[in-house]
């Protein structure tokens, strides 16, 4: 059985990514893994370790919802979610990264985001980019 890695944070482009991500499992005949990762420090006190739980509790739900067999990986351990999600994509040999970005001014389209454009170059497979609605 394969594996589908997702980046998930608790906003549109997460919840599109997450989205695609079950789809792709379900085609693949796959495992899903959701990363959800925080780099900590002074930033990620106790009530952001609260929200962050309390926003995992609904992501929960709409995974066994769904029916794929899944693993839920919430990180706060100091790396850039980057290294997280290729880390973890190596270590469970994935076919696919599934990753969300969001919309850009006609500027900020010149740059893509750091953990994006890290992921795209880095990972060893392929690498989904989904935008939100």
């Amino acid at each position: 059985m394969g594996t589908v890695v997702v980046g998930y944070v608790p906003k549109p482009e997460g919840e599109a990514a997450l989205a695609k991500a079950i789809e792709e499992t379900r085609l693949r005949g796959a495992k899903l893994v959701v990363v959800n990762s925080h780099r900590g420090g002074s930033e990620f006190d106790s009530v952001a370790a609260r929200r962050a739980d309390a926003e995992m509790e609904s992501v929960k739900q709409r995974l066994a919802d769904s029916g794929v067999d899944h693993d839920l990986r919430q990180l706060v351990r100091g790396f850039e979610p980057a290294e997280d999600l290729i880390s973890i994509a190596e270590a469970n040999d994935a076919e696919l990264i599934v990753i969300g970005l969001r919309r850009r001014s006609p500027v900020g389209k010149l740059i893509l985001g750091s953990n994006a454009q890290r992921i795209l170059l880095d990972a060893h497979c392929p690498v989904l980019a989904v935008k939100a609605d």
